[in-house]
């Protein structure tokens, strides 16, 4: 895990972006780039935080006390259950970057010092090993705060058995590849690959049957992928599936034409072929998008294209054919294929991520109907022109109407969207109802906050606000007792389609209006929960929302805050019917306070 707001060490338009300084507000720091890291640390209970290369607001991350000590150990309570168990890195060589590339420092040893009293316990690197003694020796950090750096480090030793004798004597000192390899683990792989594609859009000739398609063509640069489509950072992998091998399990008579010589596809001369392929077969599938010669650590995409003559490729064989084509992505994000959406012959449109060593069983049993597709996108479509009007290097999150700048992601995006943040069919048709919930929620102030003193609305020390008086006023969050603050929202989701499938419940929330904040969000996701369900049954799933940590809202200041008044909990994505249920929140008086929540 990595804790740093802000890009980290990339090249983006032949800029490296480790030169770079991520300013960052307040308001978005709390509300969209620390609460990922703060859900691991808090929830997840991560044995190490890793702080990046780059500055946020001028201070290098792994230079930043108020980051490394305040904001992980302090607030989120690094140290975890067992004192001193847990541990913050650098990424590699983040010390003597800061010192030579942007110069932060006018030393080595003052670079090495910075970091150490900052918090940091272990450089990835070897600035630590070269430069702490002489930083001790010429009075830069104390010898006591390296003594609690190697603390941090040793514990998780401890903790990790290193002193507990020869390690293959130890519960765990025996495992090897048979045991990552296991018939357990290769399902497990298969299902996360299935589970996370995405059907962006069927024009109802998906799944394909075996019975009426005889002829397939496979088509695309990465129709035979196999090391793409497990991703950056990856183990050894037990084996590959590629979409090429996994389609060929279904039809007998296959035509592979790669369409281009590699992903970046700058040469068309294989694209007549495919086409040639496709006009002969019953149904085409077309596998194109990225890999690491386009977005990779490193490596920043300069567009949101299909790269070379992909696009060419893709009209060509739509062109050509008299049977179907489906059109693969694949890709660590969004697209634009908008043009794809256009041609009459792509009947269906998959985004498949980098589905793992597995993809290409998944990916063709999505596309022959052996498994309904459930999975949501991760993130908006934004159209090309996005990429000019956003820099990367501009880490604003909210629309600014003054400079043209649209918004980032589906919270404060206002432009149109190929496809939206949550988009996903099935080939099943789920609906979904709300079987219970609240429609009111009372909150209590803590027993030291005054009421009039907080909403500033009162006429005199004894009197109440009432409602009318207090929608729209903003509570400072600190205030309230957020103590079993959590209410449930009971969901009914039927499945009236012809086949057994799984459905992603997204629940959504729109904050009440507010005149004491700017800055909110379009909506926002609270919850979300995969169900599954059976033709013609009906499940039902229980959904938690806790109050003050998901329906506040971020203020200037970075402070949160909830909001007086009514609010809207929207159960389904943007484009599928959604159930909207109205929720007041309204400040318990003293006599209702006893019972709030």
């Amino acid at each position: 895990m990595e804790e740093g707001e802000g890009e980290e060490r990339r090249v983006w338009m032949g800029r490296e972006t480790i030169k770079l300084n991520s300013k960052v507000t307040k308001q978005d720091l709390e509300d969209t780039y620390q609460p990922p890291f703060k859900s691991c640390v808090e929830e997840g209970h991560v044995s190490c935080v890793m702080c990046p290369y780059n500055r946020v607001n001028g201070i290098p991350t792994c230079a930043d006390p108020d980051l490394l000590k305040g904001v992980l150990r302090d607030q989120w309570g690094l140290d975890g259950l067992v004192l001193l168990s847990r541990y913050i890195a650098s990424d590699c060589d983040s010390v003597e970057e800061y010192y030579e590339t942007i110069h932060y420092t006018s030393t080595p040893e003052d670079a090495v010092a910075l970091a150490l009293k900052a918090g940091l316990n272990m450089n990835c690197g070897d600035y630590l090993g070269k430069y702490t003694a002489s930083a001790v020796s010429l009075s830069k950090v104390e010898e006591s705060i390296v003594d609690q750096a190697l603390v941090y480090n040793y514990m998780v030793l401890l903790r990790l058995g290193f002193f507990d004798g020869n390690p293959k004597l130890l519960p765990f000192g025996n495992l090897g590849p048979s045991d990552v390899c296991s018939n357990d683990h290769k399902a497990l792989a298969l299902e996360a690959a299935k589970q996370g594609i995405v059907l962006l859009d069927n024009s109802g000739i998906l799944p394909l049957s075996q019975n009426s398609t005889k002829k397939l063509a496979i088509i695309g640069p990465n129709a035979n992928a196999t090391k793409v489509m497990i991703d950056g950072y990856a183990g050894i992998p037990c084996g590959y599936t590629s979409p090429l091998e996994g389609l060929k399990k279904y039809v007998q008579d296959v035509k592979y034409e790669p369409g281009c010589g590699s992903v970046k596809c700058g040469d068309e001369s294989l694209i007549e072929a495919a086409a040639k392929a496709a006009a002969a077969a019953d149904a085409s599938v077309v596998v194109v998008g990225l890999d690491h010669s386009i977005e990779t650590e490193g490596l920043d995409r300069e567009n949101l294209t299909l790269p070379g003559f992909q696009e060419k490729l893709v009209k060509q064989v739509a062109n050509s054919t008299n049977g179907r084509v489906i059109l693969v992505i694949m890709s660590g994000g969004p697209v634009d294929v908008s043009f794809a959406k256009n041609l009459s012959n792509v009947g269906g449109i998959i985004w498949v991520g980098y589905p793992g060593e597995d993809g290409g069983d998944a990916i063709a049993q999505v596309i022959f109907g052996d498994y309904n597709p459930g999975g949501r996108s991760p993130f908006t479509w934004y159209p090309k022109d996005y990429a000019d009007q956003v820099p990367m290097t501009d880490m604003n999150m909210r629309a600014n109407v003054s400079n043209n700048f649209p918004g980032r992601t589906y919270r404060f995006y206002n432009g149109k969207s190929i496809y939206e943040f949550g988009h996903g069919l099935s080939y099943s048709t789920f609906s979904k109802f709300i079987i219970s919930a609240p429609s009111t929620v009372l909150i209590k102030l803590n027993s030291t906050s005054n009421p009039n003193n907080v909403l500033l609305v009162a006429s005199d020390s004894t009197s109440q606000p009432n409602d009318d008086v207090l929608n729209g006023q903003a509570i400072d969050v600190s205030t309230i007792n957020c103590q079993n603050s959590t209410f449930d929202i009971v969901i009914g989701v039927r499945n009236s389609g012809p086949r057994d499938g799984s459905h992603v419940v997204l629940l959504f929330w729109k904050p009440a209006s507010s005149k004491d904040l700017s800055g909110a969000p379009n909506v926002k996701l609270v919850a979300f929960e995969r169900v599954e369900v059976k033709k013609g049954k009906t499940q039902s799933i229980t959904m938690k929302v806790d109050v003050c940590k998901v329906l506040s809202l971020v203020d200037s200041e970075g402070k949160r805050n909830l909001v007086i008044g009514q609010h809207t909990i929207i159960v389904g994505s943007p484009s599928e019917r959604q159930v909207k249920h109205r929720l007041n929140v309204r400040l318990a008086s003293k006599i209702a306070a006893e019972s709030a929540f």
